[in-house]
């Protein structure tokens, strides 16, 4: 089982270029046997509310409430369900009563149309990954990523990484090489500096 412990750099799979946490990564990753060593983004993990906070679900009335007491007058989905993707529920509050409530600062625009307060509902593909998140396989496994992130920032900052000499992936492959070689031979000289010492 192959193991990818890199958070904010791409997947290169036939020049195809992928950030961790789109479905579409977590989807190849499970049919190529890779297992991601990256924590979702808290918005995709947790999703993301547009509205101020304080907002509570009531449970019994299937719909959120406000910091005033107000529960929402509708919900809508947007987006479609089960097509790979994170979709959200917009919660409809009532813009009469929130034009009139005395906590509508930061919370309701005078003249606004509605007052939406929206939940992510996460998709499947997202939902394995935060549970492989919690397992202690992968606790462990992310406690190791400081090691490469740290000689990562060092080939990107002090070796020039960071910005291709050439263009393509074959020239960029190869500025890698060159470069993790040069990275390797000036540990091996430290070692052998401190070995004489």
């Amino acid at each position: 089982m192959k193991e990818i412990l890199r958070t904010h750099d791409t997947l290169s799979s036939g020049g195809l270029h992928i950030v961790w946490h789109r479905c579409v990564t977590l989807e190849y990753a499970r049919e190529n046997g890779i297992k991601l060593i990256s924590k979702l983004h808290p918005i995709v993990s947790n999703g993301a509310g547009t509205a101020v906070g304080g907002f509570e679900f009531n449970k019994d009335a299937d719909t959120f409430r406000c910091p005033a007491g107000q529960l929402a007058v509708r919900k809508a989905q947007k987006g479609r369900k089960n097509v790979g993707r994170n979709h959200v529920v917009a919660y409809y509050f009532d813009v009469g009563k929130c034009a009139a409530c005395p906590l509508r600062e930061g919370c309701y625009r005078d003249g606004a149309k509605f007052k939406t307060y929206n939940v992510t509902i996460l998709s499947e593909t997202h939902r394995e990954q935060k549970e492989f998140q919690e397992t202690p396989y992968f606790r462990e496994r992310a406690r190791q990523r400081y090691m490469i992130e740290a000689k990562n920032a060092e080939m990107k900052q002090a070796h020039g990484l960071g910005k291709a000499d050439s263009s393509g992936l074959a020239a960029m492959r190869l500025q890698s090489y060159f470069t993790a070689f040069a990275v390797n031979v000036k540990r091996i000289v430290r070692l052998l500096e401190l070995q004489t010492a």
